[in-house]
């Protein structure tokens, strides 16, 4: 390995660190969000999660989705080939540009609000005062994408100059914001719901300006020029076009589940919602930050024809995921009940609630790997700008995970949607591995069957402890608060400790994973 990949890689690992410490502490409150929310309000938070799901869901297409992946690319090949004044002006016709259409799409949005929720959660009809609620509750809410969108972008823009932990530490403002309505707005309200969607107003505006200063310090503070004839703005809409589905295929997904979801027993919504951002936990804090760092440096690397070591980056980050999703997932699926009753087993909350969300993160669990696949794969094609073979495999995921959806949610309910959602990713990730390995952007390097036989035996000593320090699980239902988090951070810092002590037994160092070669 050359002493410029060796520098290379070490950067790669160092950022991915940043990020994904960031991302855990905005995980873990998050989690401390969630919990405070279950606490207020049990199950019957479910017209808030659509209201909140529908903005979130364009937030991924217009801003951290489609527009991320489209927008990087484009920049680093401005940052590589132009002035620094060329990069300016692009930056703010672009910036100009999305504001102008997140107005416009915000504005029909509150025009329309009272039809959203007919067209992401029907199964609401049957209850006319959910139904209303849903509506009046969007109308707060959606204004949170023009605000959370123009923050993803001053994020892509840090992200491309290598500043990833602001970008990476913004969504804690979020959840302290959300945290925060919950305590002290509740009181104020009849209906107390209203507060948590006054409360992601105010997060999405106070996420955007917390940028600016550092957006300022980066010579990247430019007044918006709306102007659709640039030439960089017009490559980038022509790049987020297919790659509005490419890239928001898991979310598309997470809707369906939560449009039929809205059909089936109250309270599915919200035990899907929490399974889904449970499982999110060492989604967002592994995979996604390993993704965010890659992009820039592959989409570098191909701006400068350095196939070698684009291939070796992606190499990288494949054996990165593979070293923490397994674990991650094995945890999720032997621990779902325990976890859950942990986490959310207070107040509003009730045993039965538990067991269904427990069983939806099973089922999300399982596909763990495949969540983390993706994130790591599409970076390949985007960096390249290539952005229809994703499109075109993402589609095809799509139609699968309607189909299963629609096999699986009536013999099981809420946990169907979920597993359709797994097994659906598992195909989008194989086509993406395969299409990279057919068209040689992906070499796999030496030491693979090696690496994986380590990782695998690493994995059944960590199930085998799991097992017996877990005991039995509805057990855990009758333990205190307490007793619980007692025992889940003894099986969890247990559980890591003997998982990295067999690795290290096995001949596996932390060298090992700076550089492209794992023997």
């Amino acid at each position: 390995m050359s002493e410029q990949e060796s520098h290379s890689s070490k950067g790669l690992l160092r950022s991915s660190s940043i990020v994904s410490l960031m991302t855990l502490l905005s995980r873990v409150l998050g989690l401390v969000r969630d919990v405070v929310v279950a606490q207020y309000f049990g199950a019957r938070a479910d017209a808030f999660f659509v209201a909140f799901k529908i903005p979130n869901f364009f937030r991924r297409l217009f801003a951290e989705g489609a527009f991320s992946v489209a927008f990087v690319p484009v920049l680093s090949e401005y940052r590589a080939q132009r002035s620094l004044d060329e990069v300016r002006l692009f930056v703010a016709r672009m910036s100009g540009t999305l504001g102008l259409l997140l107005l416009l799409l915000t504005a029909l949005a509150l025009l329309f609000a009272d039809y959203l929720p007919w067209l992401f959660a029907p199964g609401f009809r049957a209850d006319p005062e959910k139904f209303a609620l849903t509506g009046d509750l969007l109308r707060i809410t959606f204004p949170y994408l023009l605000f959370i969108s123009l923050a993803a972008f001053s994020s892509s823009v840090l992200n491309a100059y290598g500043r990833f932990a602001v970008p990476a530490f913004t969504p804690v403002i979020l959840n302290i914001t959300l945290i925060a309505s919950v305590w002290y707005l509740t009181p104020l309200f009849v209906e107390p719901l209203f507060a948590l969607a006054w409360g992601v107003l105010l997060a999405g505006a106070l996420q955007w300006l917390f940028q600016l200063p550092f957006l300022a310090r980066q010579r990247m503070l430019v007044w918006p020029r709306p102007n659709t004839k640039d030439d960089g703005v017009r490559r980038v809409g022509g790049l987020m076009v297919p790659a509005l589905f490419g890239v928001s295929v898991s979310q598309i997904n997470l809707l369906l589940d939560t449009l039929l979801a809205s059909f089936l027993e109250s309270g599915s919504v919200s035990w899907l919602y929490y399974a889904d951002r449970l499982n999110n936990l060492p989604l967002g804090v592994f995979a996604i930050a390993i993704g965010v760092v890659v992009l820039p440096s592959l989409s570098a690397n191909h701006a400068r024809d350095d196939h070698q070591r684009f291939a070796a980056i992606l190499d990288w980050a494949l054996r990165m995921v593979i070293l923490l999703a397994l674990p991650a997932a094995l945890a999720l699926v032997l621990l779902a009940t325990p976890l859950m009753a942990t986490i959310f087993y207070h107040g509003e909350m009730t045993p039965y609630d538990i067991g269904n969300m427990a069983l939806a993160l099973q089922a999300y669990g399982s596909g763990l790997l495949a969540f983390m696949l993706i994130k790591v794969l599409a970076p390949g094609y985007y960096a390249r700008q290539d952005t229809k073979t994703p499109v075109r495999i993402g589609v095809q995921a799509m139609v699968l995970n309607m189909v299963l959806n629609l096999a699986l949610v009536i013999p099981l309910q809420h946990v169907g949607l979920a597993l359709a959602t797994a097994l659906s990713s598992y195909f989008n990730a194989w086509m993406l591995y395969r299409g990279l390995r057919r068209s040689n952007t992906l070499n796999l390097q030496p030491g693979w069957w090696r690496y994986s036989a380590k990782v695998v035996l690493a994995l059944l000593a960590l199930a085998g402890a799991i097992v017996l320090l877990m005991g039995d699980a509805q057990q855990w239902l009758l333990w205190s608060a307490g007793q619980r988090a007692g025992q889940m951070a003894l099986l969890v810092i247990s559980g890591v400790l003997l998982y990295f002590a067999v690795l290290a037994a096995l001949g596996l160092r932390p060298r090992h994973l700076r550089g492209a070669r794992f023997e």
